[in-house]
This record gives C-alpha cells, structure tokens and sequence, in this order.
C-alpha cells in the first residue's frame, strides 16, 4: 500500500451546542487539515495521486471554511462542529474529489486532533 499526505490550514470560529465549558462559548483556532490518501498499485507515472491536484481540491473545501463562524455554515446548522465532525465534513467533501482518500484529521491545536476515515 502506497500513501501520499497532504496538510494545510483554515481559521475559523465555532461554539460546541451542549458542551459544558469553555467550548460553549464562542472561540476560535488555527486548523490544521491532514489528508492521507492512499492506493495498492502506482498510476503509469508512478504516483498515487498528484500532491498539486490533492493540494487544490483540499483549497476548495477549506476555503469555504476559512474565516467562518462554522455554525452558521448549512452542515454545522444540524451537525456540531466539533474536531471529530469537522473531519468528516472534510473527508466527504474529498473524497468526491480524490481518488483513493484514507484520511482527514483536523488539529485544532498542536496537541489535540481528531481523525475520520471510513
């Protein structure tokens, strides 16, 4: 099994809905997103897939994510935006994009994550 990974970042603010805590208010971080995707064999040219391709439909999901108060974004409206649903929102998203995606797992700071995959 070969695997590529990508990363990138979004800023956004949310609030978790019934969280008891500090999450209840409304905070904000610096994501960061980890894409694995990952294939059994190499395309002709040797890849599993092509990092800028991979890179660029990643920006695409996150852009629409980037500067947001998430709950106010349809998904989130039914959904709470926390770690672990933040990853899945971004793996669906992808994975109609990307061939082959193992992975997400958002970093809401240097220390905590949360990964999806199916």
């Amino acid at each position: 099994m070969y695997s590529i990974r990508v990363e990138s970042w979004f800023s956004s603010a949310h609030n978790l809905r019934g969280y008891k805590g500090k999450c209840e208010a409304l905070h904000g971080h610096n994501w960061k997103v980890e894409v694995v995707t990952a294939q059994d064999s190499l395309d002709k040219i040797g890849m599993v897939a092509d990092f800028k391709y991979v890179k660029a439909a990643l920006h695409t999901i996150l852009v629409k994510l980037d500067h947001a108060y998430l709950n106010n974004i349809p998904y989130f409206k039914k959904v709470n935006p926390t770690s672990e649903n933040i990853a899945r929102y971004i793996y669906e998203a992808i994975a109609r994009k990307v061939r082959g995606v193992k992975s997400v797992t958002v970093w809401e700071n240097t220390t905590s994550s949360a990964t999806y995959e199916e």
